[in-house]
C-alpha cells in the first residue's frame, strides 16, 4: 500500500533553471542519458563503498551491480534503472527538490554570459544538476527509489512535471536502488523523441559517453544466443574496460577524451593527457587530464579536487585531496592503487607515506606535462596559462618543494611587448649588463601599472618591468626570494638607484640636493605625519612630482586590504612620500618653505602633493571631501 500523496513546490531557484534546461542550455540532447547513466554509476559506487564499511548493508547482494535501460514503445517511456544505494524521502526532497547547495545564482549567471551553445552546455555538469536535463525529452518524469539498508520494500516515489512542483508518496514493493522513467513528449511537439526508445540510438549513446562506466550498462530485451537463435535476456552495451590499466599503446586519444568527458562533465576535450605507471614496492596506475577551459568555479571556496582514488579498481572515492595539491585543483583524473585497504579513510590517506609519495610523483608529472606545453606549443601554452596561471601561482605560496618548477612556468605582461607575455626566463635572459634585479610592480589593471609614477625612471632608461595584475601575486613576488639567482625587486618597495655616475660625482649631487632640502622634508614629514612616516627625495622620478613607496619588507596596500578583507586585523602601515627634486611644484614649494615657513597654505599644497601622488598609484583617499575642497581652492586662487 502507498500513502497519500504530498504536493511540493519548487525552489524559485529550481524553477528557474528547469525552464532554461528545457529551452535553452543543451543543443544535443543525447546528453540526458550521460548525466543519468553517470548518477546511477555514482549510486553504485556508493552502495559498494558503504558496503565495505556499514554492518546495516552486509546483507545487501553486491555481486551482480548494474545499470538496466529498459523501453516501452507502446507507453513512450524510457527508464534508467539501478540496484545501487538509493534515496531515502529526505534524500529525494534535498537532491532534487532543491539545488540550493549548487550554487543556481552563478549558473543562472553564466548561462545568462555564455555566448555559444557549447559553453551553457558544459556548465550543467559543473554544476551536479545533470538529473534535469531528462526534461528536454520527457513531460514528466518519475523517481522510484528505495535506500539500501531499510528494513522493509517501503520506498518512495518522486513525480514532476517539471513545472512548479513535485509530487512525493511512499511505495511498496520496491526493490533497493532507483528507477528513473521518463515519460517521452508527444509526437506532435517539437520534434519527435521516438529514437530514445530505438535500440540502436542508446547504443550509440552508450557506447559515446558511457563506455568506460565500469559497472555493465545492460539493455533489456532479446539477444542473438551462440547458436544465432533469438533468446530473452540482456545485452552489456558498455565495454567497462578500465582505460587506465590499459597499456597507453593500445589506446587512441579520441578514447582518452571520451573518458576525461564522462569524469569532469566537459564537453571540450582536455589540453593534456597524462597516463602513467609506477612498479614496485608501490604499484599504482594514474590517468590524469588537464583542462582546456577553466571551470567558472575554479576559485569558489567549495571547489574540489577532480581525482578520483580506486583501489584495485574499485571506487574509493571522488575529489581525493590527499592526491593533489589545493593549486593543482584544476586537474582530472583516476589513480588506482594495488596496496591500499580498500575501507581506507580521507584521514588515514591524508597521513599514509606511501600515498604522499604518489602525490610527490603525481605533482612533478603534472608540473612536468605543463613545462613541454610550454617547450613545445607556445600558442597552447598561453591559453591554457591565461585559464589555470592564476591558481598555479597559488602554488609559489603553497608548495616550497616546486618552487623553481613553478617559477618556470610563470607567464607575466611586461613592459618589454604590449601583446605577448613573457617567462622569467626570457626576462632574465633580455636584462641589462649589471642588472641584478628581476623588476616588477603590482596593481589592479596593466593600464594603472603602466601610468604608475613608479615607472619613470626605469622605463627612461630602458628597464624591463614585469606587470603582475592578479591579486595572488601580491603575495608570491614578495614571498619568492629569487628566481636563477636574481632577487625580484618590487619598483614600489625601498629605495631604487639606477643611475650610475663616478662615486664623488654621486657624492656632490647628493650633498647639493640634501643641502637645498634639509628643511623642507622634516618639516613635510612632521605636517603629513598622520598619513607618511618619511618624506624624503626620489631617484625613481621623472616627470611627476610625487610618489608613494613602502618600506622594503613592508606590507603592500593591497595585500593589506585583502587581508582585512578576510577578517585579519592589521595595524595600519604608514608609507613613506617621495619627491622629484627637479619638478617645478615641488621646487616651488622648497623656495614658498624658504620664505615663510609659518604659512598655513603650505599645509594644504601639502596635502594636495600627497593626495595626488596616492591617486595616480589607483588608491583611496583618506578625506575625498577635504582633498576636493583644498584642490578647488587653489585652482581658484590661480585663475
Amino acid at each position: 500500500m502507498g500513502s497519500s500523496v504530498e504536493t511540493l513546490e519548487f525552489q524559485a531557484e529550481t524553477r528557474q533553471l528547469l525552464r532554461l534546461v528545457i529551452h535553452s542550455i543543451y543543443s544535443n540532447k543525447d546528453i540526458f542519458l550521460r548525466e543519468l547513466i553517470s548518477n546511477a554509476s555514482d549510486a553504485l559506487d556508493k552502495l559498494r563503498l558503504e558496503s565495505l564499511t556499514d554492518p546495516g548493508l552486509t546483507e545487501v547482494d553486491t555481486a551482480d551491480l548494474h545499470i538496466s535501460l529498459e523501453t516501452d514503445k507502446d507507453a513512450r517511456t524510457l527508464t534508467v534503472r539501478d540496484n545501487g544505494i538509493g534515496m531515502s524521502r529526505d534524500d529525494l526532497v534535498e537532491l532534487i527538490g532543491t539545488i540550493a547547495k549548487s550554487g543556481t545564482a552563478g549558473l543562472m549567471e553564466k548561462i545568462r554570459q555564455s555566448k555559444d551553445a557549447a559553453t551553457a552546455e558544459s556548465l550543467i555538469g559543473q554544476f551536479g544538476v545533470g538529473f534535469y536535463s531528462a526534461f528536454m525529452v520527457a513531460d514528466k518524469v518519475t523517481v522510484r527509489t528505495r535506500r539500501a539498508g531499510t528494513d522493509t520494500d517501503t520506498g518512495t516515489q518522486w513525480e514532476s512535471d517539471g513545472e512548479g512542483s513535485y509530487t512525493v508518496q511512499t511505495v511498496d514493493g520496491l526493490p533497493v536502488g532507483t528507477a528513473v522513467t521518463l515519460h517521452l513528449k508527444p509526437a506532435d511537439s517539437e520534434d519527435d523523441l521516438a529514437d530514445y526508445l530505438s535500440e540502436s540510438k542508446i547504443r550509440q549513446i552508450v557506447k559515446q559517453y558511457s563506455d568506460f562506466i565500469r559497472w555493465p550498462i545492460r539493455m533489456a530485451g532479446e539477444r542473438t544466443g551462440e547458436d544465432g537463435s533469438a533468446e530473452a535476456g540482456a545485452d552489456t552495451l558498455n565495454s567497462m574496460k578500465a582505460l587506465w590499466a590499459r597499456p597507453r599503446a593500445e589506446v587512441t586519444q579520441d578514447e582518452y577524451n571520451e573518458f576525461y568527458k564522462q569524469i569532469s562533465h566537459d564537453w571540450l576535450d582536455p589540453a593534456e593527457t597524462i597516463h602513467m605507471r609506477a612498479e614496485g614496492t608501490f604499484e599504482y596506475e594514474a590517468l590524469l587530464f588537464l583542462p582546456s577551459q577553466a571551470p567558472f568555479d575554479l576559485f569558489s571556496q567549495d571547489t574540489k579536487r577532480g581525482v578520483q582514488l580506486y583501489v584495485k579498481r574499485v571506487f574509493i572515492m571522488d575529489d581525493c585531496e590527499a592526491l593533489m595539491p589545493n593549486y593543482l585543483r584544476f586537474v582530472k583524473g583516476v589513480v588506482d592503487a594495488h596496496d591500499l585497504s580498500l575501507n581506507i579513510s580521507r584521514e588515514i590517506l591524508q597521513h599514509d607515506r606511501q600515498i604522499r609519495g604518489v602525490r610527490r610523483r603525481l605533482v612533478k608529472k603534472v608540473l612536468g606535462a605543463i613545462k613541454n606545453m610550454q617547450a613545445n606549443d607556445a600558442e597552447r601554452y598561453t591559453k591554457f596559462w591565461a585559464q589555470f596561471g592564476r591558481v598555479l601561482k597559488e602554488g609559489l605560496i603553497e608548495d616550497t618543494d616546486n618552487t623553481e618548477a613553478l617559477l618556470e612556468l610563470v607567464s607575466a605582461a611586461s613592459t618589454h611587448d604590449p601583446e605577448k607575455t613573457t617567462t622569467l626566463r626570457e626576462y632574465v635572459g633580455r636584462m641589462k649588463d649589471g642588472q641584478e634585479a628581476i623588476y616588477y610592480l603590482t596593481g589592479e589593471t596593466r593600464a594603472t601599472v603602466e601610468n604608475s609614477p613608479h615607472m619613470e625612471a626605469l622605463a627612461a632608461k630602458g628597464y624591463e618591468v614585469l606587470i603582475l595584475t592578479d591579486p595572488v601575486d601580491e603575495v608570491w613576488a614578495d614571498r619568492v626570494p629569487a628566481f636563477d639567482g636574481h632577487p625580484l625587486r618590487s619598483i614600489a618597495k625601498g629605495q631604487v638607484d639606477l643611475d650610475e655616475p663616478a662615486e664623488g660625482d654621486r657624492s656632490a649631487e647628493q650633498a647639493r640636493r640634501d643641502e637645498e632640502y634639509a628643511a623642507l622634508l622634516p618639516w613635510l614629514t612632521t605636517t603629513l605625519s598622520e598619513h607618511v612616516k618619511e618624506v624624503r627625495l626620489s631617484s625613481r622620478l621623472t616627470t611627476s612630482a610625487a610618489c608613494i613607496v613602502g618600506d622594503t619588507h613592508d606590507m603592500t596596500p593591497t595585500l593589506e586590504k585583502m587581508y582585512r578583507a578576510m577578517g585579519q586585523q592589521l595595524p595600519a602601515v604608514k608609507r613613506i612620500l617621495e619627491l622629484n627634486p627637479g619638478h617645478p611644484l615641488v621646487t616651488a614649494l622648497r623656495t614658498a618653505h624658504q620664505a615663510n615657513a609659518d604659512d598655513p597654505a603650505l599645509a594644504e599644497v601639502a596635502e594636495i602633493v600627497y593626495g595626488s601622488a596616492l591617486l595616480a598609484e589607483g588608491g583611496d583617499l583618506p578625506d575625498p571631501a577635504r582633498f576636493t575642497r583644498l584642490l578647488t581652492d587653489r585652482l581658484t586662487r590661480s585663475l
